[in-house]
């Protein structure tokens, strides 16, 4: 039986536990270029223990951003950059991956704890949002955005398809593909945002279309021998829980056979009013009805926090990997003190040798 601390095979990528810290933006980047807070971040939650470490969210494109002071890789000096943080990671001994996004209809807003919401048109740091159809979010987010064009929709796939590229010339070795919380791709397939009449709207087909195609045109640059994975909204929390868990169950069963090797199952975020039930493992259900219908790996990121909750999805075989973020950003070294908790032998070996040798060595006077 798999628990928190097993090695996890996908593709040719092996983790050394089935701990994983997911996408969490900063908001530390000037024209999405990496800087110093970014080295650091990310080395420091690699050498926590962690089995893989994804980047996060970086837009494909300057109009993809969330903020001005996202992370980019729509050009190469951005990527050489980038390097740096997989070459980071991989060295501290995990698994370096990276989330690649279009932030759509949410994209030109203020980073959260300047507000949250989007920056005024007449601002000089805004830019004009773009979506599947002319309606807005809502809420602190009410511009409207540009309804895409048929070349706009091709822009976009293209500005996927470099970023891919990029990402694994930068020595990542693991994509998620945004596909969820509002954002571009999750837009495309919600009657929440799309109400386009073209082959791009309306039937569940023609909403499925642009992930399908983005999705594919990917898979075709991305090595067969690397993970290629993608994080989704199945669910919105809005009274129609069971039509849209369905449909999404069916819209990851056909992005399967187009070549997607694990989901991230997360929430729709489409909307603004919703009545998510949060709480511990609140998702754990949903991922495991996910990964028994579409038979695919899958992992969740919301309320695994605590050690025996994320264990307990594990061998439940609820998840295959459970995503700790927010508990990394208390406490990066989150997989020591799990390995404590669960009764690991030798627990401080989840960290690196320098760490693990003086941790195992002298007992804390604090111990009891």
């Amino acid at each position: 039986m798999a628990d928190l601390f097993s090695s996890f095979q996908l593709k040719d990528v092996t983790l050394k536990n089935r701990i994983a810290i997911p996408p969490m933006c900063q908001y530390m980047a000037d024209d999405g270029l990496v800087n110093d807070w970014h080295r650091a971040h990310y080395a420091n939650l690699a050498r926590g223990g962690s089995g893989l470490v994804i980047v996060e969210a970086t837009a494909v494109a300057p109009d993809g951003r969330i903020t001005p002071h996202c992370l980019g890789i729509w050009n190469d000096a951005q990527a050489e950059r980038l390097r740096e943080i997989a070459a980071a990671i991989k060295a501290a001994g995990a698994v370096p991956g990276i989330q690649i996004a279009h932030a759509g209809r949410k994209a030109s807003a203020n980073v959260p704890w300047e507000g949250d919401d989007h920056i005024s048109a007449d601002d000089a740091r805004a830019w004009q949002p773009i979506g599947p159809s002319a309606i807005a979010f809502g809420g602190g987010l009410p511009r409207v955005p540009t309804e895409m064009t048929i070349d706009d929709i091709k822009r976009v796939k293209s500005e996927f398809v470099a970023a891919t590229r990029r990402a694994r010339e930068a020595g990542f070795e693991w994509l998620e593909l945004h596909f969820a919380h509002g954002y571009l791709a999750q837009s495309f397939t919600s009657p929440h945002a799309n109400l386009r009449t073209d082959e791009y709207g309306g039937s569940y087909e023609n909403r499925a279309r642009f992930t399908h195609e983005t999705l594919s045109a990917v898979r075709d640059v991305w090595p067969e021998s690397l993970p290629l994975t993608a994080r989704f909204g199945v669910v919105e929390f809005d009274g129609k829980d069971e039509d849209t868990l369905s449909e999404s169950i069916q819209l990851v069963k056909e992005w399967r056979k187009l070549g997607l090797d694990m989901l991230s199952v997360s929430v729709g975020f489409t909307i603004p009013d919703t009545n998510i039930p949060w709480g511990p493992a609140f998702m754990a259900p949903i991922a495991q009805r996910v990964r028994n219908e579409v038979q695919m790996p899958v992992s969740s990121a919301w309320g695994f926090g605590a050690p025996k909750l994320a264990d307990q999805a594990i061998r439940n075989e609820q998840l295959d990997l459970a995503m700790i973020g927010r508990a990394h950003l208390e406490n990066p070294n989150w997989p020591y003190q799990a390995a404590k908790e669960l009764g690991k032998k030798s627990p401080a070996w989840v960290l690196p040798p320098p760490y693990a040798h003086w941790l195992s060595r002298y007992k804390s006077p604090t111990a009891g």
